[in-house]
């Protein structure tokens, strides 16, 4: 049974890496033609989720150091978390003093709301995967992808109110409410609290 769960968990993080890898370059090419610093926010954001899945792959990758390697995988996995809120909050400040107003972006647009599909489906492949395997790392990492999908619904809002009304200070300011989330889940991992899915 945890062969098959650690199979299943390869699977689902080989397939989030493929995507967060498509997420970081459609974002950072879309937001660098479109001047919006909440797309190329979403594509660094992706940049982390990869080095996430990375982690996990790293754990899942030998069944028999699996248990050893997930506490140290739990920490590195909070690190990103922290990384990512870091980022999220410099970006997000940042864009509201400099008050650059992003072209609309109808890429983007499309590109956040399939995002937005996406990755609860990973989450949620990832979260079953991590309760078969009692793994705190595999959880903290479904939420990061579940962050990812509240970071697309935000993204998404942003780029509709700016192209809608031209209400360029929507997305960083609903961003800038995501940070202390989003440092929350990486200390709650970095103690190993990540979840009730463990010992």
């Amino acid at each position: 049974m945890e062969a098959a769960a650690i199979i299943a968990g390869r699977r689902v993080e080989y397939l989030s890496l493929a995507w967060t890898s498509l997420e970081a370059g459609a974002g950072i090419v879309a937001g660098l033609g479109a001047a919006s610093i909440a797309l190329i926010g979403f594509g660094a954001d992706s940049v982390i989720e990869i080095a996430s899945s990375a982690i996990l792959l790293w754990r899942l990758s030998d069944s028999e150091r699996g248990r050893a390697r997930e506490k140290a995988a739990l920490k590195l996995v909070g690190i990103c978390f922290l990384l990512l809120a870091a980022f999220v909050l410099w970006e997000s400040v940042r864009s509201l003093l400099v008050r650059e107003v992003p072209k609309v972006s109808y890429f983007g647009i499309g590109f956040s709301a399939l995002c937005l599909v996406v990755m609860p489906l990973l989450a949620r492949a990832k979260r079953r995967i991590a309760a078969q395997l009692n793994s705190r790392a595999l959880d903290a990492d479904s939420r990061q992808s579940s962050i990812c999908a509240y970071l697309a619904a935000i993204l998404l809002g942003g780029l509709l109110f700016n192209a809608l009304f031209g209400w360029w200070w929507a997305d960083p300011l609903a961003a800038l409410a995501m940070s202390p989330i989003i440092a929350k889940e990486g200390l709650e991992a970095l103690r190993g609290n990540s979840c009730g899915c463990a010992e």
